[in-house]
C-alpha cells in the first residue's frame, strides 16, 4: 500500500484529530479513560473539534445520535475500553437498528495485552460485530487516517449505520512520519444509491391500475430529505400518505393527505387505509412489525412497491410486486419528472380522509387532572408545531407521535427500532447542541428519566437550553397498560412505590423547575417553555391513562382497540 510522507513525526492521537477535521466533523461526545489518555491530551492541545463530557458512556452514545438524527451529519462518540466500551453497546445497538450514521472510537490495551485479559479489556470487536455496520481494530498508527476515512464513508452512506474503531493505547501514543494513502478506496462497499429507471416507473404502471393506492412514508425519506419530494408527488396524484414512527413531519401532519402514524398506535384513518388498499407505494419503510401488525394479513389485497437503499429489507416481511433498491429521494424524482399518468382514485382518497373525521385522534378532557394528549397539544400550539421534538421510549413517546403538530423532516427525534428507555435526555442534548437555533423540547416518562438523569449536568456547564417535559404517571407506563390489558391487571413491579423529588434533582443540578397538576390552567402555565433557558416541567397525570388506538400483538391492523368515533 501506498505511503505518503508527513511534514512533522505525528502520534496517532494527532491523526486521528486531523483527520476527523479534515472529514468536517466539528463535535465529538465522549468520556475518559486510561486506554484514551493519549486522545485526551490530543484533545487538550487544539482547538478545532469540540468536546463535549457526558456523564455515562450511554449518555454520550445517544447524544451522538441526537446530533446525527437532527442533522443528517455523522455523530461521533469516544470511549475508554473495558467497561467504557460495554457501556456503549446500547447506543451503538440503537444507533444500528435506526440506520443513524455514527462513528465510536473504543479505547483499547495496548497491543501486547491485547487478549491476555489486561486490565480493562473487552473483546470490543466481537461483541459489536451483530450491531454495527462496519468495525475496525487499528493495528498500525499509520493506517489510522485511511481507516477512518473509510469509515466515515461506510457510516454515511448506502442504509446509514455505525461503524466502531477499536484503538489500542499504544498505536494511539506512537509517532510517525508517513502514513497509508487516506484516498478513498473500497471496491468491496458500493451500495446502490441510484435506483433503476424502468423499474421505478413500474409504479406509475401500477398506479394507473390501482383503484385504492396508498404511501407509506418511512424513515429512509426522512434521512433522504425527500420531505418535499414525496409530499409533491402524493399531491399530484391525490394519493393519502401513511407515515411511520420515524418520518412524522415529512409529509406535515395539516396536509389534508396526511393520515398520520400507522401501526400499533397508529390512527384509525391510517390503520384501516393499510387494511384495505390495492396498491401501496412505501418509500423507506422496513415494515416493521409495530407498523404491519400480524404479517400473514397486512395489506393482503394490496400489490407492493417497495423502495428502499437496503436490498436485504425488500422482501423481508411483506412479499413485494415492485422492488427498487436505492436512494428514496432520487426514485421520488424519476417519478415526478416522468409524464403524469391519469388515475381514477378520488372516490377511495375521499373515503379515507372521511375516516380522519369519523374517527379522529382524540381524549376526554378533565378538569381534574392533566391529561398529557392535552399537554403535547398545548406545547404544539406555543411552539408553532416547529419545536425539534425528543422522546423517551413509552406512552408519552406514543402521545408525542399522536398529537404534536409535526411540520418538518428530521423533527421527532426518538428510539424507533430499539425503543431504548434512557435515549430522552442525552439525545435532546445531542440535538440542541447540533441546532443551537432551534427550540428543542423533550418529552420524558419518569422511568426514562431515571436511567440518564446525570445527563442533566450538562445543560448549564455547555448552556444546553433544552425543555424537559416529565410526564410523570408513577409507573412504568406502557408496561403497566400492557398488564392491565393483556395479563389479568397484574401490576407486576411496573409500579413506582417511592420516587425522588424531581424537583429538588432539577434544583441539584441548577436547573429552572416547574410542577403542573391543575389542567384548567395549563395552558398558562406552559408558556415558559418560551424562555430561554434550561428546565424541567414536571406534569402530575393518571397512572391508568393509555395509548389508545391499540393494536394487540399478533392483531391485524383493522383490530384496533380503543378507536372513539364521531357521533
Amino acid at each position: 500500500m501506498k505511503k505518503i510522507e508527513l511534514e512533522k513525526s505525528t502520534s496517532g492521537a494527532d491523526l486521528i484529530l486531523e483527520t476527523l477535521h479534515r472529514l468536517g466533523v466539528s463535535t465529538i461526545f465522549g468520556y475518559p479513560g486510561g486506554a484514551v489518555l493519549p486522545l485526551y491530551d490530543a484533545i487538550y492541545n487544539q482547538d478545532n473539534i469540540k468536546h463535549i463530557l457526558a456523564r455515562h458512556e450511554q449518555g454520550a452514545l445517544h447524544e451522538a445520535e441526537g446530533f446525527a438524527k437532527s442533522t443528517g451529519e455523522i455523530g461521533v462518540a469516544l470511549v475508554t475500553s473495558g467497561p467504557g466500551a460495554t457501556n456503549a453497546i446500547t447506543g451503538i445497538a440503537d444507533g444500528m437498528s435506526d440506520s443513524v450514521p455514527m462513528l465510536v472510537f473504543t479505547g483499547q490495551v495496548a497491543t501486547p495485552g491485547i487478549g491476555k485479559d489486561a486490565f480493562q479489556e473487552a473483546d470490543i470487536i466481537g461483541v459489536t460485530m451483530p450491531i454495527t455496520k462496519y468495525n475496525y481494530q487499528v493495528r498500525e498508527t499509520a493506517d489510522i487516517p485511511r481507516i477512518i476515512t473509510e469509515a466515515v464513508h461506510i457510516a454515511t452512506t448506502g442504509r446509514p449505520g455505525p461503524v466502531v474503531i477499536d484503538v489500542p493505547k499504544d498505536i494511539t501514543e506512537k509517532k510517525v512520519s508517513s502514513i497509508y494513502d487516506p484516498t478513498l478506496n473500497v471496491p468491496g462497499y458500493q451500495p446502490t444509491i441510484s435506483p433503476n429507471e424502468p423499474q421505478v416507473l413500474k409504479i406509475l404502471t401500477q398506479l394507473k391500475k390501482s383503484k385504492k393506492p396508498l404511501i407509506i412514508a418511512g424513515g429512509g425519506v426522512n434521512y433522504a430529505g425527500a420531505s418535499k419530494e414525496v409530499t409533491a408527488f402524493a399531491e399530484r396524484y391525490n394519493i393519502p400518505v401513511v407515515s411511520t414512527l420515524l418520518s412524522l413531519g415529512v409529509v406535515p401532519i395539516e396536509n389534508p393527505l396526511s393520515l398520520g402514524m400507522g401501526g400499533m398506535h397508529g390512527s384509525y384513518a391510517a390503520n384501516m387505509a393499510l387494511t384495505d388498499a390495492d396498491f401501496i407505494i412505501n418509500f423507506g419503510s422496513r415494515f416493521a412489525d409495530r407498523l404491519t401488525g400480524n404479517p400473514k394479513t397486512f395489506a393482503k389485497n394490496a400489490k407492493v412497491a417497495h423502495v428502499d437503499i437496503d436490498p436485504a429489507e425488500i422482501g423481508k416481511v411483506v412479499k413485494t410486486e415492485i422492488p427498487v433498491v436505492g436512494d428514496a429521494k432520487e426514485a421520488l424524482q424519476i417519478l415526478l419528472a416522468a409524464e403524469t399518468v391519469k388515475t381514477r382514485h378520488d372516490k377511495w382518497t375521499e373515503e379515507v380522509l372521511a375516516n380522519k373525521a369519523k374517527a379522529p385522534l382524540s381524549y376526554d378532557f378533565s378538569t381534574e387532572i392533566i391529561k398529557p394528549q392535552h399537554a403535547i397539544e398545548t406545547i404544539g400550539k406555543i411552539t408553532n408545531g416547529e419545536a425539534i421534538v425528543v422522546t423517551d421510549v413509552g406512552q408519552h413517546q406514543m402521545w408525542a407521535a399522536q398529537f404534536y403538530p409535526y411540520k418538518n423532516e428530521r423533527q421527532l427525534i426518538t428510539s424507533g427500532g430499539l425503543g431504548t428507555m434512557g435515549f430522552g435526555i442525552p439525545a435532546a442534548v445531542g440535538a440542541k447542541l447540533a441546532n443551537p437555533d432551534k427550540e428543542v423540547v423533550l418529552f420524558v416518562g419518569d422511568g426514562g428519566f431515571q436511567m440518564t438523569n446525570q445527563e442533566l449536568a450538562i445543560l448549564n456547564g455547555y448552556r444546553v437550553p433544552i425543555k424537559v417535559v416529565l410526564v410523570n404517571n408513577h409507573s412504568l407506563g406502557m408496561v403497566r397498560q400492557w398488564q392491565e390489558s393483556f395479563y389479568d391487571e397484574h401490576r407486576s413491579e411496573s409500579t413506582f412505590d417511592a420516587e425522588p423529588n424531581f424537583q429538588l434533582m432539577a434544583e441539584a443540578y441548577g436547573i429552572a423547575h416547574y410542577q403542573f397538576s391543575d389542567p384548567n390552567t395549563l395552558e398558562e402555565d406552559l408558556k415558559v417553555i418560551t424562555e430561554d433557558k434550561p428546565m424541567l416541567i414536571e406534569l402530575n397525570i393518571s397512572n391508568r391513562e393509555h395509548v389508545y388506538p391499540m393494536v394487540p400483538t399478533g392483531k391485524s391492523n383493522s383490530e384496533m382497540l380503543g378507536v372513539k368515533f364521531n357521533a
